[in-house]
């Protein structure tokens, strides 16, 4: 049978890209002390790659104008921390760590049990690692289709002196001007991705022949349904005794804390299969596999406001 299905269309990434560069260009040239969230993970993957053409010179090194920041929460998956390192050290550029464990140590986050989500308890490493290295702006990788309050937020987002989030405080962005201006103790987080969409991103890495570390991609995994996910099973999330498992074809549509990010079945193995299965979904990658965010539809936009990116 003859494959009559139409090629995407895509040329409307060189506008995102274009656009996403000059709000990279806008923070380094407006903040003090700014830096570049980057976990490993595709959206910041892709937030990296724009990174580095807003500051590529033709014939010299690439040398970015500010460090690299993960806030890790000692619970990701291995294939993403390794995946980490080995770009970090082809750009040599600096990597600032931040750990909850640290915040565990010294009290300042307090689990009720070692196996818990730490997704939430980033927040307060966050602010500390903030406090610590003096940024006045963090880039990252959010979008606006990714949840309910991401879709709130302005690209330039004021934090106030305690890291938190107020969704009636934003700032005005008309004809895409950004005001970084910052009272003492205050702090912007940026999002220079926040007009892309899934399908943005896995098109741009597919055109850019970006790499990503392998669990993105179809591979076997042993697996518990539960709550209409597919929780994977690891020493983070054993099996309960009453549960059965499975292996299945899977992969990730998102990663972050092992104890609450799941795959979805899936056989795409290659970008462009994956962007085949993307754009047919009817449900966001967050919705799909976190299951934190499923403790209420608020559970987001709580979290903001506590200081979460």
């Amino acid at each position: 049978m003859t494959n009559t299905a139409q090629p995407l269309q895509d040329g409307h990434l060189d506008w995102l890209e274009a656009e996403s560069i000059h709000i990279i260009r806008e923070v380094v040239a407006e903040c003090e002390k700014p830096a570049l969230l980057f976990s490993g993970g595709k959206d910041s993957v892709v937030l990296l790659a724009l990174a580095r053409k807003a500051f590529q010179l033709q014939g010299r090194e690439l040398n970015l104008p500010f460090p690299l920041v993960h806030i890790d929460t000692g619970h990701n998956y291995p294939e993403v921390i390794a995946f980490r390192d080995q770009q970090v050290a082809k750009l040599n550029a600096t990597l600032i760590v931040g750990h909850v464990e640290d915040s565990i140590n010294k009290g300042t986050v307090v689990l009720r049990k070692e196996t818990d989500s730490r997704n939430a308890a980033q927040a307060v490493t966050l602010l500390e690692t903030i406090e610590e290295h003096g940024f006045s702006a963090l880039m990252g990788g959010a979008r606006r289709d990714e949840e309910k309050a991401r879709a709130k937020e302005r690209i330039f987002s004021l934090r106030d002196e305690f890291g938190q989030w107020d969704p009636k405080a934003q700032r005005p962005e008309l004809w895409s001007l950004y005001n970084a201006k910052l009272h003492k103790g205050e702090n912007m987080r940026v999002f220079p991705i926040s007009n892309w969409t899934e399908l943005d991103i896995w098109q741009y890495i597919a055109r850019e022949k970006l790499e990503l570390p392998s669990i993105y991609y179809a591979h076997q995994r042993e697996v518990v349904r539960k709550k209409g996910l597919l929780v994977p099973v690891t020493a983070i999330t054993p099996k309960a005794a009453n549960d059965s498992s499975e292996v299945l074809s899977v992969r990730f549509r998102t990663v972050g804390d092992i104890s609450c990010t799941c795959p979805v079945a899936s056989t795409a193995a290659t970008a462009l299969e994956i962007i085949q299965e993307t754009a047919v979904v009817e449900i966001s990658e967050r919705s799909a596999t976190r299951l934190d965010d499923q403790v209420s539809e608020a559970a987001m936009e709580q979290r903001k406001k506590q200081g979460y990116f």
